[in-house]
């Protein structure tokens, strides 16, 4: 519950709190509030123990954490065999690699190897025959024709 504070947030509270309650308070501050907890906690575990032994026998597996929608579903998820094939598979691809591949072919880095099915990585391993599409043109020239044939229309 508290695993993300951090111990600059520890000292900053502590601070805080002798400054609000005294030296002199705050032992017995802590022990209070250490009792009101530990009363919490066992009013709780009480709760469980009734609710359990109210449900009967057959839901002497029963958890309360299985009824945050997350966890029930994580739970169900794993039990699942059909979707462990699914994981396997998913495992087995290196998207990082995959998406290393894509960003030399489309720099034009291809290294030995083509990314099968990719347009850019086919040409990049065709040669210098077909002209890089993915360079920026020179504008600096004059066009014979304007951008948009106005007779096309």
């Amino acid at each position: 519950m508290f695993s993300d504070i951090g111990a600059l947030e520890v000292v900053a509270l502590v601070i805080l709190a002798v400054l609000i309650w005294g030296p002199d308070k705050l032992p017995q501050l802590i022990q209070d509030v250490s009792g009101f907890i530990r009363k919490i906690r066992n009013f709780s575990e009480s709760a469980k123990q009734d609710i359990r032994s109210e449900l009967g026998p057959e839901f002497k597996d029963f958890e309360f954490e299985d009824l945050n929608p997350k966890t029930f579903l994580r739970k169900q998820l794993a039990d699942n065999p059909d979707l462990k094939d699914l994981q396997e598979l998913r495992s087995s691809f290196d998207l990082r690699k995959e998406i290393d591949e894509v960003a030399d072919a489309v720099k034009g880095n291809v290294s030995g190897t083509a990314v099968a099915g990719s347009a850019s990585g086919a040409a990049a391993a065709a040669g210098s025959a077909t002209p890089d599409l993915l360079k920026k043109r020179d504008t600096s020239g004059s066009y014979d024709r304007p951008p948009f044939d106005a007779d096309a229309t």
